[in-house]
């Protein structure tokens, strides 16, 4: 999910500039494969309301034998599910398959509920979120729900008195986004249960990733979903067991991988994007039309519809990618800037496939929400992205911007599949960093780095659970923009090419795994041959940032060998945490320049210069290596001036304040 970002930036960046420090498993039909099908133009159907049922003509499409899984397929969902546009609801039939991937029985089973999150104020999301995420706020009609209308075993037993809403996480009884159930029996280790379910969602207005706004709808988190359960090794469980938590204000989503065949249908003139491809032509009945979808390896379905959608495709391969059909569902009036959206999606597709490894998928389809549906934008479902609303004609570089970081999101969040409840940061922040990297090489964007960890005001630790945070903004600092830099703090010391092997080297080896914090460690120090517990305890596990500061300058006249000379007496003081070696310049004035490198290990260090003219000004990573300081105001000091002098700095400098504050739209 991308984040908005604040005009607090500017501010921080006109400080920076002004203190002169600115830088320089298998099931289903055999036959189907997402990875090798190929589907045409989703055209707009003008015939009259068919009778017998009308089957909507498409070019022919190319389908071979299915390949080797990628992922243990631990689930498979068959989903029947009818848009009900005019009073929002979905009504939904679901089959859902679960082998035990464990060496243990399992007489229980936890499903996720998202939309009860929308049921009322009280729920643990309402309650945390306040009714807002992000810049997106509640309305009176963001209210929405999920209800079991009947959940059975495939003989038709009702296993609904069996189940029980849980809050495993705060006790709050009035949240009901995750329930358990009881088995009649148990399931033997290797083996499956399927159940049935009957299920019905009411869209809430736009909020938090899903809903309506108009006659658009963002299906997301919307049908019931099976919780993960983690076998022994999995992100360092000891024993296996599930892992579950309930739908919180800053948490988004866990699931394990599957198959998904789900059937869409929806009124006539509508158009839907969806998770994978469709298996069949789609079909016309009695004013309505009838989606098929399939996608296997994944571990999520969502599902966007409009009748307004302007769409457009293209086919696009490239080393990496054998073939992807990508396709554009955009609200009108952002239909001019196909081109630019193609274009930001392909050299996305490339890079990660060049950098990284293989997307492996067939389709990619993005979604540009309407007006006011922004709550539906920036956000990541298996081969399916949404970018940010269409809500101006002239959007700048947050349009390539918004697409290249949800693209990322296909690899971090998509097959690498981390657990955003208590490690978001392997998603937020890689998909962050890999977004700038691609902003860089494609489009001439630099990061300004030492800006944003001027942001950093709370520095949190990176790997707790989501809620832990303290607000929205909190938990959007540190696991979006901290954990970004610390990952360019590690390419800072091992340089880029070292950094983009152990970037690869993670994905290749943890791809449809669930890695963990730690497992990624375990990759920086193999790639690197050395230990990095350090840095890991002090910027991931901690809350550092690597703070040093020029604490004072002291120039007084000495006599050496009957000579005139200056004793300069610096003391640099370590504030944070350890991020050494540490370059320091002295600057003196018959313009000699001394440059210093300090270990950084202790706490503070003492230079005692003597030189025949005095010290002008000391200033600590004068190239500004180091990311991850966040109050560079005290990396640099002039020494003592002469008063008349000073006096004219000063007024110079507060001059040049007013006129920066005077142009500052707040």
């Amino acid at each position: 999910m991308k984040p908005r970002h604040t005009k607090r930036l500017l501010f921080f960046a006109l400080i920076v500039a002004l203190l002169g420090v600115t830088a320089q498993q298998g099931f289903g039909d055999a036959w189907v494969s997402q990875y090798t099908y190929a589907f045409a133009p989703d055209k707009p159907n003008t015939a009259p309301k068919p009778s017998p049922p009308q089957v909507v003509q498409e070019p022919d499409s190319i389908m071979q034998p299915k390949p080797v899984a990628l992922s243990k397929r631990v689930v498979e969902y068959h989903i029947d599910v009818h848009l009900h546009e005019d009073t929002k609801l979905l009504h939904g039939e679901q089959s859902v398959t679960w082998i035990n991937p464990g060496k243990n029985p399992v007489s229980e089973l936890y499903f996720h509920m998202y939309p009860n999150a929308f049921q009322s104020k009280d729920s643990t999301f309402m309650r945390e979120s306040k009714g807002q995420l992000r810049s997106d706020k509640a309305t009176t009609a963001s209210n929405g729900y999920m209800h079991l209308r009947s959940l059975t075993t495939t003989e038709g037993e009702s296993l609904l008195p069996r189940l029980h809403y849980v809050q495993p996480d705060d006790g709050n009884t009035k949240d009901t986004t995750l329930a358990k159930l009881r088995l009649p029996d148990p399931v033997a280790p290797g083996k499956s249960v399927t159940l049935k379910l009957q299920f019905e969602v009411k869209l809430p207005e736009v909020f938090a990733r899903m809903g309506y706004s108009g006659n658009f709808v963002m299906a997301g988190q919307w049908f019931p979903k099976l919780c993960v359960y983690e076998t022994a090794g999995t992100r360092g469980r000891t024993a296996e067991g599930w892992n579950v938590h309930q739908y919180h204000g800053n948490s988004e989503f866990y699931s394990d991988f599957g198959i998904y065949s789900v059937k869409i249908n929806v009124p006539q003139a509508y158009k839907v994007a969806a998770t994978g491809f469709p298996t069949k032509q789609t079909v016309v009945k009695e004013g309505r039309k009838i989606y098929q979808f399939y996608a296997d390896d994944v571990h999520d379905f969502g599902f966007a519809a409009s009748p307004d959608f302007v769409y457009a495709e293209e086919p696009f391969s490239s080393d990496g990618i054998p073939g992807v059909r990508i396709k554009l569902y955009m609200d009108p009036l952002h239909a001019k800037f196909k081109d630019r959206y193609m274009h930001a999606a392909k050299s996305a597709l490339a890079k990660y496939a060049q950098w990284y490894g293989s997307y492996p998928y067939s389709t990619l389809s993005i979604v540009v929400p309407p007006k006011g549906g922004n709550g539906a934008g920036g956000m990541e479902y298996p081969t399916l992205i949404t970018s940010f609303a269409a809500e101006n004609d002239n959007p700048g570089y947050e349009l390539e911007r918004t697409v290249v970081h949800e693209i990322g999101h296909q690899y971090w969040y998509g097959m690498v599949a981390s657990n955003e409840f208590e490690e978001a940061w392997l998603d937020e922040g890689f998909t962050s960093y890999a977004e700038d990297k691609v902003m860089e090489s494609e489009y001439g964007i630099q990061p300004n780095l030492p800006i944003e960890a001027s942001y950093m005001t709370d520095p949190a630790p990176l790997k707790q659970l989501s809620w832990s945070y303290n607000s929205h903004d909190h938990y959007a600092e540190n696991v979006y923009m901290r954990a970004k830099l610390v990952l360019f703090g590690i390419e800072k010391q091992v340089g880029a090419q070292t950094m983009r092997k152990i970037m690869r080297t993670y994905f290749q080896k943890y791809k449809f795994k669930h890695p963990s914090t730690a497992d990624f460690q375990r990759i920086v120090e193999q790639v690197t041959k050395s230990k990095w517990t350090d840095y890991f305890s002090q910027y991931v596990y901690g809350e550092q940032m690597a703070d040093y500061a020029v604490e004072s300058i002291h120039v007084q006249p000495v006599t050496e060998n009957g000579a005139p000379q200056y004793e300069s007496v610096i003391l640099i003081r370590k504030l944070g945490g350890s991020l050494g070696p540490v370059p320091i310049i002295f600057q003196f004035a018959d313009g000699t320049t001394m440059p210093k490198i300090w270990q950084g290990q202790e706490a503070h260090i003492q230079y005692k210069i003597v030189h025949s003219s005095p010290l002008i000004w000391a200033a600590i990573d004068p190239q500004m290596n180091n990311v991850l300081d966040n109050k560079r105001i005290n990396n640099f000091m002039k020494a003592e001036l002469p008063e008349k002098t000073r006096t004219r700095w000063n007024i110079g400098v507060a001059k040049l304040i007013e006129v920066l504050f005077s142009s500052l739209a707040w």
